[in-house]
């Protein structure tokens, strides 16, 4: 068979539902083939046909050191060459439960776990056990994973609870669920006078990345620090994504707002699967097997994940402040760029940046929660995609998810990404030279 993106896109949709194991592979916001990746190295990626890609997905966040990074690699070799799981208690667990108690600011015991959604879904049920109460709030736009408490959409009123958004979430699991606006401190008021006394927890994405890229507005984070303490409810931060990206400790250090729990994932497995969830030791003690709040995992401080996850966070410790500064530096050289691209070409898109995270929405007005950013326009970002791609510069394959720069990211590649972006931008507009 020859090795072609097609060939072997149609063979696996024999096998694995839509012919990926994670939906937005598919490319069904834009249409086309998704590229099958053979390898990557530092900032850049190589499909099975050859082709040579900077890679600004980086496998959706968790690869801030780039990819292949040798000090990573030696690790998970040496890991896996003493075993590749146990299933009981090892050293290295314990030492990198240590280092996140020591990064993040705000957890004091942390439980590793396999994926962000567990991480979620074990916080939420900690809260709910932690409070008595049943119901959460959570953000339209924020995305926690797919456990069925997250899988909700916004009911016909802004006092109202849910209603399921999949197939397979009960409306009884809906009705615990309740959904505010992002970025909007007056939609959550309704909610929590609504539901007095009955709110275990406010679940949010300090800085949303699962509609682009969306920062919180000036004291809307320390709003929600407020309302928690004073309706009684708990603040959970999903730092899944910002955690170890948008600062080293993630972005309760960047706007010094301090949760109660914290979930973490992505980059604390340095690319392999690995998550966590921790916060204060009176809360985290209530978790089996000190406390009654059950919850287990067979592949929970995976060895070689473990590995890769000490690598990695050992690095960004040891060197925080250039690593950060030049993330930063980058990010920025990115922005400048395409902002003076968007007023050369007249057009009025909205990039939005926190760190090493960013998004050019294709819309003429800023981007500040789900409703601003659903008005973006389908058609042209699908153009400009394609083209970029072309151009031999990947993206994710959606309007609505952040994009990433690691610290292998050169001057030189930021440069082929703004030329490539020239053209593609005039493609998708039909603009002249």
């Amino acid at each position: 068979m020859k090795h072609t993106n097609r060939g072997w896109f149609e063979r696996a949709q024999k096998h694995i539902p839509g012919g990926v194991n994670s939906p937005v592979r598919a490319y069904k916001a834009v249409g086309g083939t998704p590229p099958f990746i053979a390898r990557g190295s530092g900032s850049h990626i190589w499909d099975i046909e050859g082709r040579e890609y900077v890679d600004y997905v980086g496998s959706w966040g968790p690869l801030i050191l780039g990819h292949a990074h040798p000090r990573v690699v030696e690790a998970v070799a040496l890991a896996a060459r003493s075993g590749t799981s146990f299933g009981a208690p090892t050293i290295a667990e314990v030492e990198l439960a240590e280092l996140i108690c020591e990064i993040v600011p705000s957890v004091e015991v942390v439980r590793l776990v396999n994926s962000g959604t567990e991480a979620c879904m074990s916080a939420i049920r900690l809260a709910r056990g932690a409070t008595g109460q049943d119901r959460i709030i959570k953000f339209a736009g924020c995305y926690h994973g797919h456990a069925n408490s997250f899988l909700i959409e916004a009911g016909s009123g802004a006092a109202t609870f849910g209603e399921p958004s999949s197939p397979g979430v009960t409306h009884g699991t809906a009705r615990d669920t309740l959904n505010a606006r992002y970025n909007d401190l007056a939609s959550l008021d309704r909610l929590l006078e609504a539901n007095k006394g009955e709110v275990a927890a406010i679940i949010v994405e300090p800085v949303a990345g699962n509609m682009g890229c969306v920062p919180p507005t000036e004291g809307f984070l320390e709003g929600l620090r407020e309302r928690c303490d004073r309706h009684g409810a708990l603040l959970i931060f999903d730092e899944v994504m910002t955690g170890f990206r948008v600062a080293l400790r993630g972005a309760q250090e960047r706007y010094r707002v301090r949760p109660d729990i914290t979930t973490l994932g992505k980059i604390i497995g340095g690319g392999l699967p690995m998550a966590a969830y921790g916060g204060r030791a009176d809360l985290m003690k209530l978790m089996s097997p000190s406390g009654p709040i059950y919850q287990a995992g067979t592949l929970s401080g995976n060895p070689v994940a473990v590995a890769a996850g000490l690598a990695t966070l050992r690095i960004l410790k040891e060197d925080a402040a250039h690593i950060y500064g030049e993330l930063e530096n980058r990010g920025a050289y990115l922005e400048a760029g395409t902002r003076r691209l968007l007023s050369d070409l007249g057009l009025r898109l909205q990039p939005q940046r926190v760190g090493a995270m960013h998004c050019l929405y294709f819309t003429d007005e800023p981007v500040t929660d789900w409703d601003t950013a659903a008005k973006a326009d389908h058609k042209r970002f699908t153009a400009y995609f394609h083209a970029m791609l072309d151009e031999g510069i990947y993206l994710a394959p959606s309007q609505f998810e952040a994009g990433f720069l690691s610290i292998a990211h050169t001057k030189e590649d930021l440069d082929r990404t703004l030329d490539a972006m020239a053209g593609s931008l005039r493609l998708a507009y039909e603009i002249g030279e």
